[in-house]
């Protein structure tokens, strides 16, 4: 997993760079190399490099890689945005360096044809922005998404101007970008929609920072998920194993005209390890469900409304034996629900997914989950989030972190945050940011389908952290690997336990 810091982190960071014999210039002539060679790789064999350079440090990055092109024999043309003569610090050395060269910044003509060899160079702003862009950098702005549309490639130097690092939210103007260089550490912003969409294809170059250790900070607390992160948490299954070893998951879910919800869940898990599914729902519901799969078993309970404090003792049975519950998906909900859920998290110790309606019923309520004696994972998109953190759905996206964040510490659980980079939160305020997955899979019963999932890894005796990790990054790689073939529109969640199929093979040791 690959480290993801704020602006703050990095810049006290590079601050302290220079007391360990790591000065501005020597970074900056990293970052520059990194840039160049980035623009190369994007570039056709006779295509220009257009540089915009701003004033900052990120300016002083992109006229450090001008000066690298130019010294290779390629054809540059780099503006300052601004009056150069009021560059300070390591911008000012690398502009004079430039023209050192013979190679002098001028103003670069906004009706500049481009070809699509071309490679268009955003050194503007770089991760100190926090308002929109406005007068000569906005105009600059606005040239450079004129040349992306007339075919060009565009390199950001760290982050595209216009994009707040630390939020991933993009001002407007804000530079799209076909690829972005990170210098050092990847940055929230790049990492969250939508800043990862705005920065294409991510790489982060090494420039030469010291460790967080050597300098006394603290490691960042945010990390980017990588495929091995995930693969490597899931067991091998021995030769010499049963159906019992890989355990019984519980999937209580279902209602009238909801059991496809049970059904998916359910599916879900056994289609991921779980030795032996089992559902429980009302009785007129189970012929339903388990005509979806005969390996399901189905434990009927009595009455026809929503669930409630006289279904306790009957689940506290059929959880007896169980080693995971999945709870929630398409639950009958009615006043009393939050009783029973109450309860029955406080005298089971069976670790637990709680989604969908099992949230839900928690809304305004999410006290009683700290304390549940089981250990738990909750599962909820941006709105069921919204109703148990009291907040409004838009609140949420803006501040997804926060909120993952915030349910983690009251609740003590592991919080999943679903949707587009989906975040998994622990207590102690560790976050981790999924890159799988793709907006085929906004559609009905995916979310159940990752609630199966984790329901059986727990069930194969995983910690809830690395349940979590692992089924979330399966889920979204199971969705890329079906979109490649069918594209977004018209991806159903059942084709998602086809996809889960292929992430295992994918993963076979």
């Amino acid at each position: 997993m690959k480290p993801v810091v704020t602006s703050q982190q990095m810049g006290e960071l590079e601050r302290l760079a220079e007391g360990f014999g790591l000065p501005a210039s020597l970074l900056m002539e990293n970052a520059g190399t990194a840039l160049a060679e980035k623009a190369v790789e994007l570039a056709a064999p006779s295509g220009r490099f257009l540089i915009l350079c701003g004033p900052g440090n990120n300016g002083g990055d992109g006229l450090a890689a001008a000066r690298k092109l130019a010294a290779i024999g390629r054809s540059v043309l780099v503006e300052v945005i601004g009056d150069p003569d009021k560059l300070k610090g390591e911008p000012k050395r690398n502009y004079l360096a430039l023209r050192a060269t013979a190679l002098v910044p001028a103003p670069i003509p906004a009706g500049l044809r481009v070809s699509s060899g071309d490679v268009v160079v955003d050194a503007i702003f770089g991760t100190g922005l926090n308002r929109p862009p406005q007068g000569a950098p906005a105009e600059a702005i606005g040239r450079i998404l004129n040349w992306r549309r007339s075919g060009a490639r565009v390199l950001a130097a760290d982050v595209p101007s216009g994009l707040h690092s630390d939020t991933g939210q993009a001002f407007a103007p804000c530079v799209q970008a076909d690829a972005t260089v990170s210098f050092g550490y990847l940055k929230l912003g790049q990492v969250l929609e939508p800043g990862a969409s705005l920065c294409g294809s991510l790489s982060d170059a090494e420039i030469g920072l010291p460790s967080w250790s050597a300098v006394g900070l603290a490691a960042p607390s945010v990390y980017l998920l990588e495929e091995a992160d995930a693969r490597d948490r899931i067991p091998e299954r021995r030769p010499d194993s049963h159906k019992g070893t890989y355990g019984h998951a519980l999937v209580v879910a279902g209602s009238f005209g909801k059991s496809g919800a049970a059904a998916l869940a359910a599916k879900g898990a056994l289609r991921s390890g779980a030795g032996l599914v089992s559902i429980a729902s009302r009785k007129q519901v189970i012929p339903s469900a388990l005509s979806h799969a005969p390996e399901l078993m189905g434990i009927g309970l009595d009455g026809d409304g929503a669930l409630g404090p006289s279904d306790l003792e009957p689940l506290l049975r059929a959880i007896d034996g169980k080693q995971a519950l999945v709870l929630g998906p398409g639950i009958p909900l009615g006043g009393e629900t939050v009783k029973l859920l109450g309860a029955l998290l406080r005298e089971s110790s069976v670790p637990c997914v709680l989604d969908a309606d099992g949230l839900n019923a928690l809304a305004g309520q999410i006290d009683l989950l700290s304390g549940a004696k089981c250990p738990l994972i909750l599962t909820p998109h941006p709105g069921e989030m919204a109703r148990l953190l009291g907040k409004t759905t838009a609140q949420v996206q803006q501040d997804r972190p926060g909120a993952a964040r915030a349910l983690a510490a009251r609740t003590g659980a592991v919080a999943v945050l679903k949707g587009s980079r989906s975040l998994i939160a622990l207590a102690d305020g560790t976050l981790f940011v999924n890159p799988t997955g793709n907006a085929g899979m906004a559609t009905a019963g995916a979310g159940d389908v990752l609630s199966g999932i984790c329901g059986a890894l727990l069930a194969q005796r995983l910690q809830p952290s690395d349940a979590a990790i692992a089924a979330v990054y399966a889920h979204g790689l199971a969705g890329d690997l079906v979109a490649s073939r069918t594209g977004l529109m018209g991806l159903n969640a059942t084709d998602l336990l086809e996809g889960i199929q292929e992430v295992w093979v994918r993963w076979r040791r």
